[in-house]
């Protein structure tokens, strides 16, 4: 049975998705604060977390920074910030997806289904990567730049690996988004913006003049090398 972590500082809101949850067949823990969150993720290993932001102790995007020195599981942020910059630092500092409040239960669990089918799925994996400046092993999941290890999420190996499998060619925005992130996400491209910009700071030479992901303005990204 697949668990999810909820973190809220809300009662009655956690109390509605653990319903909701349950009824779906999922086994769901809760958190009211960001330290019995991280206690819950060292000691109970869940498959997912939602997680809000505004926790009364420690900030949802310190929590998620934490989580990803040791771990790759998803993260959902379930948040009332609306602005864009708070989205961006979630989803750059390793969030895998971002939910504004209020929202509908139903995108709410359709967004933990893409989250646990992001997880397992398997497919077919592509071919190691090797360039001057940093190297792929997508079935090991080891990523090398200067020869030193760089740590690498689940959503950024995907990311990597769909464009992998067509080396050179151009990957449109519309397809990324459908076999990384799962239908209905065909229109959120602010997601490629953030994780190809995370990508290129953690190898490329010079995040600002990338040579190997490339963008095709207003098209998609290709992976060249």
């Amino acid at each position: 049975m697949t668990k999810v972590l909820v973190v809220d500082d809300e009662p009655a809101l956690v109390r509605t998705l653990s319903i909701n949850l349950r009824a779906r067949d999922y086994e769901v823990a809760h958190a009211f604060d960001g330290r019995t969150a991280l206690q819950c993720i060292a000691e109970d290993t869940p498959d997912v977390v939602v997680l809000d932001l505004g926790l009364p102790d420690i900030d949802g995007v310190d929590v998620i920074r934490r989580v990803r020195r040791t771990s790759e599981l998803p993260i959902i942020v379930l948040s009332a910030r609306h602005d864009s910059d708070d989205k961006v630092e979630a989803l750059d500092e390793g969030a895998d997806d971002y939910v504004t409040k209020p929202f509908g239960m139903d995108e709410l669990l359709a967004r933990v289904r893409a989250a646990v089918r992001r997880r397992t799925v398997s497919t077919p994996h592509a071919d190691p990567v090797r360039t001057a400046d940093f190297a792929l092993d997508f079935a090991e999941r080891v990523a090398l730049r200067d020869g030193a290890p760089v740590k690498l999420t689940p959503t950024e190996w995907h990311l990597l690996e769909t464009l992998a499998i067509r080396p050179g060619r151009l990957v449109s925005q519309a397809v990324l988004l459908r076999e990384v992130w799962g239908p209905g996400y065909e229109k959120d491209t602010h997601y490629l913006r953030v994780y190809v910009a995370g990508l290129r700071r953690k190898l490329e030479p010079d995040p600002a003049a990338p040579r190997y992901l490339l963008t095709d303005p207003g098209q998609g990204y290709r992976l060249v090398v």
